[in-house]
């Protein structure tokens, strides 16, 4: 496969393109981050040398590689949980849970009722498109009312990343539609475009409890982290982590509704349903753009 002209592509193109250099990077770090790998080390395991790994970092998240390996190691988890007793409810009193400003990205929201969920979308219209981002290829997924769905794939699985999402709302109508998702892939991945004037309208399809949880998400901040007992806490079922972990996994909406900031009680980075080292990658890539700010 011919290389991509990365002097004439779209910004989010050429993150993409990086992303498989980073993942590689950020699988070997995960292996080894207790030894503290040099750059070195870090770019031969990636398949590039130290400084174009260096400059491969900075230009896609702003941070060195070294820089980066700190923000995605278990001790950075957990310093991050301990900076605030109850990441939730600093949230609330900065402002973040007005119903257009309820994280990082000014989302409004809606959820479609418990019967068109009961109906797995029947008689719903969900156009989605494959595109570019820093974290490898985005499924985005629109309906009439706004985002519905965000998920990513590697390289080659496209097709089993939409047979995926395409499982939770199993009687909806699906059209390929690239046009009508770009406005959405470049809203979301593209931090300058977000804006508390013209806030992305996303769609909720799923049960009471999982809208609930969807919603609490949402008011993680950029930089922050939470638990899943917290979040139990806060929708009221202090008991049921476990049930916390299954909505939180069916979370249709990856990185927008930040499910990668929810971390084990003893801060380790859990499961994440697109991998752990794309989570990795997004904490990693957000901790830069705290650095920018």
């Amino acid at each position: 496969m011919l290389a991509p002209n990365l002097d004439a592509a779209h910004p989010l193109e050429i993150a993409a393109h990086d992303y498989e250099i980073v993942r590689r990077a950020v699988e070997y770090v995960n292996l080894r981050f207790r030894d503290q790998p040099e750059v070195e080390e870090i770019a031969r395991a990636a398949g590039v040398n130290p400084r174009a790994l260096t400059d491969l970092f900075r230009r896609w998240c702003g941070l060195t590689p070294k820089d980066f390996l700190q923000a995605v190691t278990i001790d950075a988890a957990r310093r991050v949980l301990t900076e605030s007793d109850n990441v939730l409810d600093a949230a609330y009193e900065v402002g973040l849970s007005g119903p257009g400003r309820l994280h990082d990205l000014f989302i409004v929201h809606e959820s479609m009722s418990p019967g068109e969920w009961k109906t797995g979308g029947a008689g719903l219209v969900v156009r989605y498109g494959f595109h570019a981002s820093q974290f490898g290829m985005a499924l985005a997924m629109v309906t009439p009312r706004g985002l519905c769905g965000l998920a990513f794939a590697d390289e080659g699985e496209e097709d089993k990343a939409l047979i995926d999402m395409r499982r939770r709302w199993p009687n909806a109508l699906y059209i390929e539609d690239p046009v009508a998702t770009a406005p959405y892939a470049a809203r979301i991945f593209d931090s300058q475009k977000w804006s508390l004037d013209d806030p992305l309208r996303i769609v909720f399809i799923g049960t009471d409890f999982e809208v609930r949880v969807w919603e609490t998400l949402m008011r993680i901040p950029l930089g922050k982290a939470t638990t899943y007992s917290s979040i139990a806490s806060c929708v009221e079922r202090p008991t049921a982590a476990r049930a916390v972990g299954a909505a939180i996994g069916k979370n249709p909406m990856s990185f927008v509704v930040p499910c990668h900031r929810v971390l084990g009680k003893d801060g380790n980075l859990t499961g994440y349903h697109w991998g752990l080292t794309r989570k990795r990658a997004i904490l990693g890539w957000e901790a830069g753009q705290l650095c920018k700010g």
